[in-house]
């Protein structure tokens, strides 16, 4: 299927191969998924990824004590809807001067925040919105978050709702946000709006409860424990099996209802590899992983399943 009319690019975004550098040195994942957008979505959703990525790093500061992460993710959101992009250069020379950790990816991804920064206000005006909208909601849900580590550093989640409720601020909103981008996207989605918007939630917090399942011991060594005291594991993985189930719906979603075939083999491949992935934390326990010849096959399976209308999924949750 051929990208709507609608899909070519209003603004002045930037090429993707101004993004690509910092996409492979800040995830797996998407730098592996976000190629296969049409433009202009593929530079909106990795510009996004970055967004998100560098208020993810304020959460994730373990250099930092946890008011400095307060402050830093209040100001971003601040300045986000300031006029004036060099707000972010004094900012960033402050990160940098005392990083808030040691990944190389990441402080080059905060030194270059002013950069990020200017590419999202030369997006499609209703892209650069939603990005702007959904990134400010995500930093001040983390503020409330990082306002919960107690005096030694340690954060623990309690209940299955407080896990709820942190899937929904660092991944549920990017769902949302998502969603939202894939309507601008494709209009022949309009009326299937209400079915996304209703799924967006649980896709992203089904990719999210993975990654915890998967980081748990690597999280723990950081003083983070996202899986709840008062819930079984046996009660996690439930909730992510549900929530990729839903996803899945989502996917299909798009797909009968004239997504653009790259548009649903981004969907489907970061899919994929969650399904495929949830059995083995099961089976192993933290930290086991897909091999990147299993991602690759994964991958391949995905492309040659949207370009000959074959299966998405032949394995279900």
């Amino acid at each position: 299927m051929e990208p709507d009319a609608s899909t070519s690019a209003t603004g002045n975004a930037p090429p993707p191969s101004g993004l690509r550098p910092l996409l492979h040195k800040t995830s797996r994942t998407f730098a592996l998924s976000i190629p296969l957008l049409p433009e202009p979505l593929q530079t909106e959703v990795g510009v996004a990824y970055l967004l998100f990525r560098i208020i993810d790093t304020f959460e994730d500061a373990v250099r930092w004590a946890p008011g400095r992460r307060a402050q830093a993710l209040g100001l971003f959101a601040q300045r986000m809807k300031s006029d004036d992009p060099s707000d972010f250069q004094e900012l960033a020379s402050q990160w940098l001067a005392d990083p808030p950790l040691e990944h190389a990816g990441y402080l080059e991804l905060l030194a270059r925040t002013p950069e990020v920064i200017e590419w999202q206000r030369h997006l499609r005006p209703a892209a650069a919105d939603q990005l702007r909208r959904h990134v400010v909601r995500s930093a001040r849900g983390m503020m409330a978050v990082v306002e919960r580590i107690d005096d030694q550093g340690a954060l623990q989640l309690m209940t299955l709702q407080d896990l709820r409720d942190y899937c929904y601020v660092v991944a549920g909103i990017v769902g949302e946000m998502l969603t939202e981008l894939f309507l601008l996207q494709s209009p022949s989605l309009k009326p299937v709006a209400g079915e996304l918007r209703a799924r967006a939630v649980e896709f992203g917090e089904a990719l999210q409860l993975v990654n915890i399942l998967k980081d748990s011991q690597a999280d723990g060594a950081e003083k983070r424990s996202y899986l709840p005291v008062h819930a079984g594991l046996a009660e996690v993985f439930s909730l992510a099996r549900a929530d990729l189930r839903r996803a899945i719906e989502y996917t299909e979603l798009l797909r009968t209802n004239g997504a653009d075939r790259g548009l649903v083999a981004f969907n489907a491949l970061n899919l994929r590899l969650a399904i495929a992935t949830l059995p083995l934390l099961h089976e192993r326990g933290p930290g086991a992983k897909l091999t990147r010849l299993q991602v690759a096959g994964m991958a391949a399976d995905v492309m040659k399943a949207v370009t000959s209308d074959g299966v998405l999924f032949p394995e279900r949750p």
